[in-house]
């Protein structure tokens, strides 16, 4: 039988909500920012177009186990229209598709709103993750097939006109899991009578993260490694050199905790004796005045550190997911 390998990396635990730059992808700056923490361990809470900009939240370690919170949390963009082009992409990646010498108003802009606002049914872009038969909409795409993509249900908190011009109008949406602004741009053009596309699009809040979490790769650079934009440095070549521990104290601080992506969930505090038992998978009486009875899903905590999801039966907590102390 093999031996497992040992992991690489350091056991760090935490979200860095990351201000994306246009022009890197997701994947990507997952792939930086394990590298930058040197994370055992690290994933994203929705992706981002190469072509956005601004909040994408990546889980370090532990916080990978609350990807699902973040992920079904709302989410604010604020996206500019172009009028007059549809794009096979729906963005400025793809060629031209469709054109029109029509300009909407603002007037006619502003009264489809209601449309697009609440529960509404959306088709997904060509070039879109959707999986169908199996494969990635956008592979099929790339190939030049034309893909059915079914619509589906998603919801849309609020929909704002904050600019108007001739050319181009900028919004600002609050919406759901699953919604696509490019969708959204392709459908407002089509209904207007003159098509449209993204032109430019800003992620700018994914709940619970607020701007004020916003770290960039040049801040993160300078903490790793003291100067901005600074290299890692070369291993010394002589073999008996000494190696010097790296110092992750500066880029650690700015790790927002694991427990902010579950601020949703009922928060219960438990004793440090209680934490034990969680931890080995055990269920403990809930003590307290205020302790709920029932709950589908709450957060348990000792000394404000994270133990464990799980759900209360009977004034009684029961563990789902165990976070390590």
């Amino acid at each position: 039988m093999g031996r497992r390998g040992k992991k690489k990396g350091r056991p760090i635990s935490g979200w860095v909500v990351l201000d994306k730059p246009v022009g890197m992808g997701s994947t990507e700056a997952v792939s930086k920012i394990k590298w930058l923490f040197q994370a055992e361990k690290a994933g994203h809470a929705g992706t981002l177009d190469p072509l956005a900009s601004g909040m994408l939240p990546i889980a370090l370690g532990e916080a990978t186990k609350t990807v699902p919170y973040v992920q079904d949390g709302a989410k604010i963009y604020r996206f500019t229209v172009a009028w007059g082009d549809e794009r096979s992409t729906d963005d400025l990646e793809g060629p031209v598709t469709k054109s029109s010498d029509l300009r909407p108003a603002e007037a006619e802009v502003r009264a489809l709103l209601p449309k697009y606002t609440g529960v509404i049914m959306q088709t997904p872009p060509q070039f879109s993750a959707i999986k169908i038969a199996g494969e990635r909409a956008y592979d099929l795409a790339r190939e030049g097939e034309t893909v059915d993509i079914p619509a589906r249900e998603i919801e849309i908190g609020r929909l704002d006109v904050i600019e108007h011009h001739a050319g181009h109008t900028i919004f600002e949406i609050e919406c759901g899991k699953g919604t696509y602004v490019r969708s959204l741009a392709r459908d407002l053009g089509r209904d207007l009578g003159c098509f449209g596309h993204i032109s430019e699009l800003r992620r700018v809040e994914v709940e619970p993260f607020t701007p004020e979490d916003f770290v960039t790769i040049a801040e993160l650079e300078a903490a790793r490694f003291g100067v901005q934009g600074e290299d890692e440095p070369e291993p010394a070549d002589d073999a008996d050199a000494i190696e010097v521990p790296v110092d992750f104290s500066a880029i650690d601080a700015l790790l927002v905790d694991t427990s902010a992506a579950l601020d949703c969930l009922p928060q219960i505090a438990i004793s440090d004796d209680a934490a034990t038992k969680i931890r080995l998978g055990n269920p403990v009486i809930i003590r307290g005045r205020d302790a709920p009875v029932e709950a589908e899903e709450a957060c348990a905590t000792a000394r404000g550190k994270l133990v464990a999801i799980g759900a209360i039966e009977q004034g009684m907590f029961k563990p789902k997911r165990v976070f390590a102390g």
